[in-house]
């Protein structure tokens, strides 16, 4: 019996990475799944993926840009018209990309808010029609919310106001039983920290620098903040709410 059987859950950005492994634990876990992502191809390929493990759940690939409303809705109408609610929202889809601020342009401004923080406001506020009383919500914050990372301040600020809307959504949500909670990890092995530079050997300094710093000397896996992500969504963490839990190895911890 899993801990999420019959649960309907949406998870954004879950092409790949933490989203892909986390849509596939809720699947695991019994949930239907619906996962989101901008690029098509992949995403019939990760919902593929779930459902070929024959996991107990299923998962279901609609294609949705979340800086972009009209996408937002047509992904909703599609939970509505299968399931008519949500218990399991993980608002992943974000992006993350280094800038120097001398060198920081009005596009880099634009789309990494649009899509971090005006697409996961925007996520959560057209989702709650769907969301059941007694729902979880999982916003994505990150380390970088806690640190100075340098050639990300943007990216940074965007974490920073995910851990603002944990607090905020929390309070104005707790009349319906919503819990609000964010998921803070560190360097984890995905795509994305692998696209944040297009030269290999200053990804690779990236990296041996951050795991000079890592108290358990070595990065993350997307499977173990999906963990987290689970542990969040489920009734173990009913008295859980406004918090923000680090899957950091320690790097913003000691």
């Amino acid at each position: 019996m899993g801990q999420l059987d019959g649960k309907i859950a949406v998870v954004t950005g879950g092409s790949e990475g933490i989203g892909a492994a986390t849509a596939g634990r809720f699947a695991s876990e019994g949930a239907t799944v619906f996962i989101s992502g901008r690029r098509e191809a992949e995403l019939d390929s990760a919902a593929k993926a779930i459902n070929a493990q024959n996991r107990g759940g299923q998962a279901i690939a609609v294609r949705c840009d979340v800086s972009v409303l009209a996408d937002l809705d047509r992904l909703y109408a599609r939970v509505k018209d299968h399931s008519n609610r949500i218990d399991v929202l993980f608002a992943n889809a974000g992006v993350a990309e280094l800038m120097r601020l001398g060198d920081i342009t009005e596009e880099h401004f634009d789309r990494t808010f649009g899509i971090n923080v005006r697409g996961l406001l925007f996520t959560v506020q057209k989702a709650l029609p769907l969301l059941s009383d007694g729902a979880s919500v999982i916003l994505p914050s990150s380390i970088a919310a806690s640190k100075g990372l340098e050639a990300a301040s943007v990216y940074n600020a965007t974490k920073a106001a995910i851990r603002s809307f944990t607090r905020t959504w929390a309070a104005e949500l707790a009349g319906r039983g919503i819990r609000v909670n964010a998921v803070s990890p560190g360097p984890i092995e995905t795509p994305g920290l692998a696209g944040l530079t297009a030269d290999p050997a200053q990804a690779r300094m990236l990296k041996d620098l951050q795991l000079t710093h890592m108290p358990l000397g070595r990065m993350g896996d997307p499977g173990e903040v999906a963990a987290a992500v689970l542990f969040l969504a489920t009734d173990a963490s009913s008295y859980t709410t406004g918090a923000e839990l680090f899957v950091d190895g320690g790097l913003a911890q000691v």
